[in-house]
């Protein structure tokens, strides 16, 4: 049997249950045809890059599957025939990761708040300076001058 990752798109208007009762019925077609979903894993609803079939936005869903070749074809058929599908895609790898998924662990990151370096740091636009810090500049710098001399 081979090892595949597979991802499906839902529509926006499916609600969350729903979307739990599809990734069942498809994880049963896997089932019933000998193979085996190691990993479930919903991302929740997300922006899409560009409309598919008028939508802006769709429940994302990932299964780690172990299955022979004519069960995920059964299930990509059944896929196709699903209106609330809006697309899929479905990918051989040699070895399939344990643990949370790269989509997972980028959701993670970003409820505990870490930016990293493209955030703004210090809570400023200014790289983390306060105003006093930064060089003053035209007017400013006259109007320093003319305090100090006194």
């Amino acid at each position: 049997m081979s090892l595949y990752e597979h991802v499906f798109l839902v529509r926006q208007d499916v609600t969350a249950q729903q979307v739990e009762e599809l990734a069942a019925r498809f994880k049963g077609v896997i089932e019933a045809n000998g193979g085996t979903v190691s990993k479930v894993e919903a991302w929740g609803v997300k922006s899409l890059t560009y409309r598919i079939k008028k939508n802006r936005k769709a429940h994302f869903t990932l299964f780690n599957i172990d299955a022979p070749a004519a069960a995920v074809q059964e299930m990509e058929r059944q896929m196709g025939i699903d209106e609330d599908v809006l697309r899929f895609l479905t990918i051989r790898v040699d070895e399939l990761e344990e643990g949370p998924s790269a989509m997972l662990q980028k959701r993670d990151r970003d409820d505990r708040g870490e930016r990293g370096e493209r955030g703004f740091g210090g809570g400023g636009f200014g790289g983390g300076r306060d105003r006093e810090d930064r060089p003053r500049r035209g007017r400013d710098r006259e109007e320093a001058a003319t305090e100090e001399t006194f």
